[in-house]
């Protein structure tokens, strides 16, 4: 971390790792074993792994290692294979709605950032009204709420915007700040669907050194809200890692580890991993460990050969040839015609309020055509909250 970086720290106390949740278990695990559990798989343990029907977190230690990629075509023929046996012939789409770029935190990768000179904006009641009326007018049924992270853009500013929102959609989704057990039950009864935290990465020194200051320098606190998400009874939990900042094998095995955790806890949620990769923003950093697109590809064919449940999804942070052929490989959903700034869909925002650059910037009516060429077909709405609340 740079000097001047350092100035910048200003952490919070540490809440305690939580007996039961998921920072107990990574209290308990040491790093460089983790890293090494990936470094010394063999041949065989790669043969063995895609013998099996029900994969453990060793089997897929071994998916991702250097001794799989010879496998590479067997890994992603078995994954297209799988993912239609589970999901059909489908792709569904999806639209992040960026309600503000207003930000308490100091996080090195990411153009919210409070110390970045962007401009600021918070949508209100009318501005909200008009993005949602866009989307809509795109096609979606699926929307995920995006924030930065601070106090002002809370639990009564959620609560003001989501009746608001949720009418218009079948599924309402949001990635903000952690929360606790009764504020995401609360959310709940007024239509939020599903929840995407992203623990960035799952090392606590290298995530302390990217999160210089504000609440999500908490680093258990951010660790165990998919425990409390559970807990609430969220019909959808996210996990994601961001790919870069640490080894990225390292990383995508804790983060196995920390689905298996939930599922054996919160076996009434569905869950979904996601795939970002660091993209230019202002003030952003220098990956420290890169993944080439041959081992992103590698990478999600191993979660789909891991979970043939999970659901996977690709952001518009990729390129649009990486996700013309991904889209035959496992995912469930995509992004598209992001906008990832506040106001972005009704007013075309400058891009100086973005989160981060968007890679794929093509129409929505473009990649429908290029998700039917691959074969698939495009579904804007894949349930219903009706079925949520069966046995309830």
């Amino acid at each position: 971390m740079m000097d001047n970086a350092s100035q910048k720290v200003r952490l919070l106390e540490q809440a305690p790792a939580v007996e039961g949740q998921f920072s107990q278990f990574v209290e308990n695990t040491d790093w460089h074993a983790m890293t090494q559990s990936h470094q010394v798989k063999t041949e065989q343990d790669v043969l063995r792994a895609l013998s099996k029907n029900k994969l453990e977190v060793e089997d897929f230690a071994a998916l991702i290692s250097p001794a799989a990629e010879p496998y590479l075509l067997e890994m992603v023929a078995k994954s297209e294979q799988l993912t239609l046996q589970r999901f059909g012939n489908t792709v569904s789409l999806f639209a992040p709605l960026y309600l503000s770029n207003t930000c308490a935190n100091e996080c090195t990768y990411c153009g919210f950032s409070m110390s970045n000179a962007i401009k600021r904006l918070t949508l209100d009641e009318p501005q909200v009204g008009k993005e949602v009326a866009a989307i809509k007018g795109k096609g979606f049924d699926h929307i995920l709420l995006v924030t930065g992270e601070t106090n002002k853009v809370s639990m009564p500013y959620f609560e003001r915007m989501i009746p608001l929102i949720k009418p218009h959609f079948s599924q309402l989704s949001m990635e903000v700040q952690p929360l606790d057990t009764d504020e995401y039950k609360q959310l709940q009864t007024i239509g939020l669907d599903g929840v995407l935290v992203y623990q960035e990465t799952y090392r606590r020194k290298t995530y302390l050194e990217h999160h210089l200051r504000g609440n999500k320098s908490n680093f258990n606190y951010r660790l165990d809200a998919p425990d409390r998400i559970g807990q609430a009874g969220i019909h959808k939990i996210g996990l994601g890692v961001l790919l870069g900042l640490e080894d990225w094998r390292t990383d995508s095995i804790m983060m196995a580890h920390h689905l298996r955790h939930l599922q054996k806890r919160y076996w009434r949620s569905r869950f979904s991993v996601a795939f970002p990769r660091i993209r230019p923003c202002e003030g952003g950093i220098v990956p420290k460990s890169v993944i080439s697109d041959r081992q992103l590809v590698q990478l999600i064919a191993a979660w789909r050969l891991f979970d043939r449940d999970l659901e996977m999804s690709l952001s518009t942070r990729e390129s649009a040839k990486f996700r013309h052929h991904a889209v035959r490989m496992g995912f469930t959903t995509m992004s598209a015609e992001s906008k990832t700034q506040p106001g972005g869909y009704a007013d075309d925002a400058q891009a100086a309020l973005e989160q981060f650059e968007i890679s794929d910037e093509r129409p929505v009516a473009d990649i429908m055509a290029m998700i039917r060429e691959q074969g698939r077909e495009v579904v804007w709405k894949d349930w219903d909250p009706a079925l949520s609340s069966v046995n309830e």
